[in-house]
């Protein structure tokens, strides 16, 4: 992994995680975490559900990295980036496994909410913005 992709990840195994399925209703999944790396509990949280060889993923982790880092007035600073292997857990699997690169936002009661595809056209500027429309919903 580049030392500019580095910052703002997490890499977590499946079995210090300890998720189960909550709901599935059509395509949209929400998981309750039991455990999340995090140093503070008020800060933002987003789950990047990839795989290793996905270049569409990796394209979302350079994305996401920059927007990030971007200055605005919707700073997205200090949002927490976790990296979830699908291969790694056949829940994950299961669910994401047509789907990937699957982001998730972490809703203050610890579930997921899965969030709409982006584009893997879309700018830095605009994955910016759709991220922080999603937390001020």
């Amino acid at each position: 992994m580049a030392a500019g992709l580095a910052i703002g990840l997490t890499a977590v195994r499946p079995q210090a995680l300890g998720t189960k399925i909550l709901n599935c209703r059509k395509t949209k999944w929400v998981f309750s975490p039991l455990a999340f790396s995090s140093s503070s509990s008020n800060s933002r949280k987003l789950i990047l559900y990839s795989k290793p060889g996905c270049c569409l993923c990796d394209g979302l982790k350079e994305k996401l990295n920059a927007a990030f880092s971007l200055s605005t007035s919707h700073s997205l600073h200090d949002v927490q980036l976790q990296v979830r292997d699908i291969t790694s857990n056949p829940e994950w699997e299961k669910a994401y496994q047509y789907e990937i690169p699957v982001l998730a936002r972490v809703r203050p009661d610890g579930t997921e909410e899965v969030l709409p595809r982006l584009s893997p056209r879309l700018g830095v500027e605009a994955v910016h913005k759709k991220i922080a429309a999603a937390f001020t919903e």
